[in-house]
C-alpha cells in the first residue's frame, strides 16, 4: 500500500513530530508510514485522514499492476 502522507503533511505545515503528537504515536511511526515501511491500522489511518482533512482513500491507495518480484497481479 502506498500513501501521500508526507506531501499532505507538508502542505498542512506539520512537522513529523507535530503529527506524531496529535496522533499519539512516535515520530518513528510517522517516518515508517511515510516511507511505506509500515501500514497503519484502520483506526490510525482514519485519525490521519481526519487530521489532514481528507478521506482515507485520498491518502492511502493500493498499487495496481504486476508485482515485479514474482509476476503476480497486485491489487
Amino acid at each position: 500500500m502506498r500513501n501521500m502522507i508526507k506531501r499532505l503533511r507538508k502542505e498542512a505545515g506539520l512537522r513529523q513530530e507535530d503529527m506524531a503528537k496529535e496522533l499519539g504515536v512516535s515520530r518513528q511511526t510517522i517516518i515508517a508510514i511515510e516511507n511505506d515501511k509500515y501500514n497503519p491500522t484502520l483506526e490510525l489511518a482514519m485519525k490521519i485522514a481526519r487530521l489532514l482533512g481528507r478521506r482515507v482513500e485520498e491518502i492511502f491507495f493500493l498499487e495496481e499492476g504486476k508485482d515485479e518480484r514474482n509476476g503476480t497481479e497486485k491489487f
